[in-house]
């Protein structure tokens, strides 16, 4: 007879048999890492709602249709103004009520979504890849590649983002293309000086002296060797770039220089409508929207390095 146990500080599991005798269940770090995430409640809410605003996001146009509102249809008809030509709130044809110009809010919404999601996991994956293979070049080629990309991560991170990002935005022209090239070019930087600090303390390691010996290319060790050790503390940051990246777009939206009506995100939603403080709903909702995915982005973010880093020796501190 046996019995599986679970140490609760690290999640790994423990075999008892008959006797009292323990035997360690064999598992990768990988799946080590998913069994911790699953146990933990508030990340899996959090990836719950995050594939629920995804889903929101993708089948929008299914939305519209349901709803019989297009993203830009104005409405001038009962239940659009009020007897002194507000725009109506929350009611049974529009949920979310309608905007000053007679569009519907919870359409204009989900809409949003599609812009936010689409710049915050673009940004990041370009961010991710680029600061990722330049991190490892620079750690690991050392000497003079490593002084010109450490000295570029110091001037990048020293730039101030609004300023630098606005004036960017300006001069080539807002638009949702422009902000996902501001966003990497501002993200890449931190991903690079985390992967090259991890590279830096793993490339004298026995396994890499090894593959050096066997004649493997500079190349090869990096992306087979090294590559897999700082990929978890990769994924870690990804995930917390992702929200940044949101609230990065909506920002600049939000300020005029980011994507531009009617196009809508949930920044620039925010904007058009915090003029009519009477009508709180086209603002407040897109705003609720926006607070709850970069927090549920955030709380997922530290359920991934909780269950990468179970005892607490971590890369990251807390956001």
């Amino acid at each position: 007879m046996t019995a599986n146990v679970t140490l609760p500080e690290t999640g790994d599991e423990q075999t008892f048999d008959a006797q009292g005798t323990s035997s360690a269940v064999a598992r990768g770090p990988w799946q080590l890492a998913w069994a911790r995430l699953r146990r933990d409640r508030v990340a899996m809410i959090s990836l719950g709602f995050i594939v629920f605003i995804a889903l929101v996001a993708i089948f929008a146009p299914v939305l519209a249709h349901i709803t019989h509102h297009g993203r830009d249809q104005l409405f001038n008809g009962p239940g659009v103004l009020s007897a002194d030509d507000e725009p109506s709130g929350p009611n049974g044809h529009f949920w979310f009520g309608v905007d000053p110009i007679g569009r519907d809010v919870m359409v204009r919404t989900a809409y949003g979504a599609r812009i936010s999601l689409e710049v915050g996991v673009v940004a990041t994956l370009l961010a991710t890849a680029l600061g990722t293979v330049l991190g490892m070049a620079a750690g690991f080629l050392g000497t003079v590649v490593d002084t010109i990309i450490a000295r570029l991560i110091d001037v990048v991170l020293a730039v101030p983002f609004v300023l630098f990002a606005v004036a960017l935005a300006v001069r080539f022209h807002a638009s949702l293309g422009v902000v996902i090239i501001v966003l990497t070019f501002f993200s890449w930087a931190s991903v690079a000086r985390i992967v090259r600090g991890q590279v830096l303390s793993i490339r004298e390691r026995e396994y890499i002296e090894a593959a050096r010996s066997l004649g493997a290319s500079s190349r090869r060790i990096m992306f087979v060797d090294v590559l897999p050790n700082v990929l978890a503390q990769v994924i870690v940051l990804a995930s917390l770039l992702v929200p940044a990246a949101i609230v990065a777009e909506a920002t600049l939206s939000f300020l005029g220089v980011g994507v531009q009506p009617p196009t809508p995100s949930w920044g620039n939603l925010i904007a058009q409508n915090s003029v009519n403080q009477g009508a709180w709903w086209v603002y407040v909702f897109p705003g609720i929207f926006l607070l709850l995915t970069t927090l549920a982005f955030n709380l997922l973010g530290d359920g991934v390095r909780d269950a990468f880093d179970p005892r607490g020796d971590r890369t990251f501190g807390r956001s």
